[in-house]
Formats: structure tokens, sequence, C-alpha cells
């Protein structure tokens, strides 16, 4: 592979390598200056590695084939699709030398300013489904489509696709058809996940994943481990981000997992371009049953939309306090913990504590001395998502929390804490108030200083969910030993039925991502009951 002392080098004759822009698993590009024709242009050199077993004729094969795809690349003709201008060999080693674009990656753009709103991802939505279309209908697969791949320019009016599945190679890892590694999993289709053969579909379903991405600055499939990234795009439940609800209906129909549902390029553009001029995206047609599975449905609710950000916003308060009660006379010892931090009317007078610990074991209908019980399903009828179980709160609602959670209640709040109290998920349920949700967390953010040191990142967005008036609030603060540090809450309230709803999170900062995961499931399968 090229190195800095690359710099200076001609490639083919004519092409002057100048200054290396980027490296990745599909190679290194470069700046450099066609000495032929006067211009800058930039030349992607195709890694083609193997392993020290490998012989001369597998890397011949291996470089035959990088030429045979980066030519049929360079045949596809579309203003989003980057220009090959040509494809040659230099030392046995393919170089792609195509133009040259100023502007950074959509990647770079949401690093640098945050997510897009839903205007603007439609869009690039529209963009790149035209770029596909050309692409397929030539019998090219991109294969690797994630927001490092797409290309704005400084003008902000051209979106590129750029980095086809060019050279099948070992190192970012994806399933292709030959079984090795290549690409972006949070971004790869369940069907390449399992191995099975692949068409135009599985970008589609990448497209999916970086629309989400885009709204909301993370795939919906991001998580800790490649296990745990393959757990989440080939079986778990898709939990589309709450951004996405402009465009929810073409998410949801791009993420559907059986290739034969999934929405197709042509209606995809449709739909999108029908929210540009309307502010509204249509249901997609119903598909077509596949086996016994049942038509493609659009989504029976929205998610709750969040104003594009960088997951700094709503809700809550506080939480303190480690209380070590010891009763002198009984020598009886009560920790007591500290956990009112999300309650929306945390008071100025300092922390509150929690005179009730959680129950020892997981709640159930006969073990929990609230009589709560669980459930593989919501009273809906839908199942809970993997690892969690639904419980109906004697409270009045049920929701669905990952299985090692147990409750407690403290002024008629019902907590469901993890083990060690690492993740608070609260619910609150009352009297509609002043101002209704926004009002309520405005007061609420507005008293935030001065209960939670080090208080920071607040925002209160007014929303809906599932049609009545909502609010949503995040925001950080230092916490205290008691607490573990630095503290990540959010929280949602809003009103239905005549009640006041209000659903909360604090989480370590450090692990607000996988919080967030238990919040947006807590908030879809919570059912009044």
């Amino acid at each position: 592979m090229g190195t800095e002392g690359d710099h200076g080098r001609v490639i083919a004759g004519r092409y002057r390598l100048r200054a290396r822009l980027g490296r990745g698993g599909m190679g290194v590009v470069w700046r450099a200056y066609d000495d032929l024709l006067g211009r800058q242009v930039a030349v992607k050199e195709i890694p083609l590695e193997l392993d020290d077993t490998a012989s001369a004729e597998e890397a011949r094969r291996v470089r035959d084939r990088a030429l045979r795809e980066a030519r049929a690349v360079a045949r596809l003709h579309h203003p989003h699709i980057v220009v090959v201008h040509d494809v040659v060999e230099d030392g046995e080693r393919p170089y792609l030398v195509m133009e040259l674009l100023e502007g950074g990656s959509l990647a770079d753009r949401i690093a640098a300013r945050g997510p897009v709103d839903a205007a603007e991802a439609a869009r690039i939505g529209i963009a790149l489904l035209g770029a596909l279309a050309t692409a397929h209908a030539a019998g090219v697969l991109h294969r690797d489509l994630k927001p490092a791949n797409v290309l704005l320019d400084p003008a902000g009016d051209r979106v590129v696709l750029t980095d086809f599945g060019i050279a099948q190679v070992a190192g970012a890892p994806t399933l292709t058809e030959s079984g090795a590694f290549v690409g972006s999993p949070e971004y790869t289709a369940p069907e390449r996940m399992s191995g099975a053969p692949t068409g135009p579909e599985s970008d589609l379903w990448s497209l999916g994943a970086l629309l989400c991405t885009a709204l909301s600055g993370e795939s919906p499939f991001r998580r800790d481990s490649l296990g745990g990234i393959l757990h989440a795009v080939v079986t778990a439940e898709i939990r589309p981000p709450a951004q996405a609800a402009p465009l929810l209906p073409v998410v949801r129909g791009l993420l559907e997992r059986d290739p034969r549902q999934r929405l197709d390029a042509a209606r995809a553009q449709e739909m999108l371009r029908v929210y540009l001029a309307t502010g509204r995206t249509p249901a997609p047609p119903p598909c077509r049953p596949s086996g016994d599975r049942a038509a493609h449905e659009a989504p029976d609710r929205p998610v709750p939309p969040v104003v594009p950000g960088r997951g700094r916003s709503e809700r809550r308060f506080l939480v303190l306090a480690l209380l070590v009660a010891a009763t002198a006379g009984a020598g009886v010892s009560a920790a007591a913990l500290l956990i009112s931090e999300g309650h929306r009317h945390g008071g100025p007078d300092g922390p509150t504590a929690v005179t009730s610990a959680p129950t020892a074991g997981p709640t159930t209908a006969t073990a929990s001395p609230s009589g709560s019980g669980t459930g593989s399903r919501t009273p809906s009828g839908r199942p809970a998502p993997s690892g969690y179980r639904v419980v109906h709160d004697p409270a009045g609602f049920s929701l669905a929390v990952p299985e090692r959670f147990t409750r407690a209640t403290r002024d008629g709040r019902v907590l469901y804490l993890s083990p060690g109290e690492t993740f608070r998920l609260g619910v609150e349920v009352g009297a509609p108030e002043r101002g209704g949700p926004l009002g309520v967390l405005r007061r609420a953010a507005a008293a935030g200083p001065s209960l939670h040191p080090g208080y920071r990142d607040d925002r209160v967005t007014g929303t809906t969910r599932h049609g009545f008036p909502a609010a949503l609030r995040e925001f950080t603060w230092d916490g205290t030993s008691a607490t573990g540090g630095p503290r990540h809450i959010r929280d949602l309230c809003w009103e239905e039925g005549g009640r006041l709803y209000d659903v909360w999170m604090s989480a370590p900062t450090g692990r607000a991502r996988e919080a967030g995961e238990y919040f947006d499931v807590a908030v879809d399968t919570f059912t009044r009951t």
C-alpha cells in the first residue's frame, strides 16, 4: 500500500501523487495531478494483499477481478455517481483515477455539524436512489453504502456516491459472496450477514440505515461488538430513531428484513419526492405476500419526532443520595438508593432519597410486592424485543424492560433498575399540568441548574406521541459519588386519555447509547392499561 513517502511518485506515466486524502478498507486515495491533461484528479490505490500462503495465480485472480469491477464502475454515468476517468495498472496494482471532489463526506458533515433535517435527508436519499438505480441497471452492486462513501460538494448542491464495492479483501467486516469481509456491518443487509445471495435490495437496506444515521447521527444497528451488530441486523427488533419520524414509511420500507418485501428504489424515490413537495410521506403501497408472511404495512404509529441534534437535549433532574441510615437501638442498617434524578418535580431543596429498595429478583405477578405481572407480549399483541420482558404495572401501564431490571417505587413514581442501578428507568402518571407537557419540562429545565451540579446540554423540544401532545428533554450533569459520576438523562412527557405520563432514563454518560435503546423500547412499547 502507498505511504507518505510515495508523494511525488508518478502512476502509469502521467498521474503524479501529491497528497494522501484518506485511507480505508477499500484503499488509499490520493490527490494527484494529471500531467497529460493538466488537471487535478483523485487516484485510488486498490489493495490486493493476500496472506503469505497465496499463490501467484491467486494474486492474479484478485487483481483481475478488481480490474473488472473497476471498469464496470467506470462505465457508470450519473450526476450522483463519482466520475471515473481512468483505470490503470502500475507495478501490477490497479488504480482508479476519478474526479476530485473538494467537499467532505456525509460522515464528516455529521461529525462536524450534527445530523441533517428531514428535508435534507430526503434530498440525499433521492440522489442516492438515482445513483443506485443506474448502477443496478448496469449490474453493479455498491456493497458498502455508508455515510463515509457519500460525498457532498462545498456548495451543498451535489451528492455523490463513491467507493463502490471494488476490492473484495479482508479488512472492515462485511460478508461478501466469497466469504471475505469488507465494508461496514452496521449498514449491511441481513441476507448478506447470513451469507445468502444478494442483489440490488441489499443496497436499499444500506440506504435505510444511512438515512437513519443522517437524521440521528448514529446507525440504528450500532453496538459495542460485531456479535451485537450481527444480532441487531439479523434478529433484534428494528427501532428507527425518533428523528426518522417524518420519513418513517420510507425508512421502515427500506429496513424490511425480507428482501422480497423491501421497498424498491422507484417507490422510495417517489415517496421522498412527495415529502419534499408536501411535507408528508405517503405510506408505501402493499407489497405482495412472501410465503406465509403478511404483506408489508405502514407502521401503526409514528416515532416521536425530535429536532436534529447531537443527542443533547431533554429530560430531567436528579437523583441523589445514598442514604445509609443506621437505626440506633435496633442496630439495623438500611441502604436507601437515591433515584429521583429523572423526576420532573425534583425540588430545589436538594436530593431526595428513595426509601424502599427494589425487589431482589425479577418482577413477576407472584414475586413482586407490588403485584405487577410480566409477559412476553404487549397488550397490543406485539412480542417483547429479544432480551426484554413486558411488565404489567399496577400503576396502570405496561411496557417492555430488560429482563434483569427490577421494580421499586417512591412517591407515586415507578422505577425499574438494572443490577447495581447503573440504568434507572422511571415512570410517573399524574394529572395534566399547566402548560401541558412542554410547560412541565420547561419548568423542570429552568430548575435544573439549582438542582444538579454541572448541569449542561439541556434542551426541551415539543413533539407528539401517537398524535398526543408531548415534549422531550435531555440533559447531562456531573452526578455525585453516589450516582457513580456524570449522568445523561432522557425524558418524554405526554398527555393521553386525560392523564400526564412521564417516562425517563438515567445512565452514565459513557453508556448513553445503551440507555437510549432501553429508553426507546420503553417508550415504543408503553401502553395504558
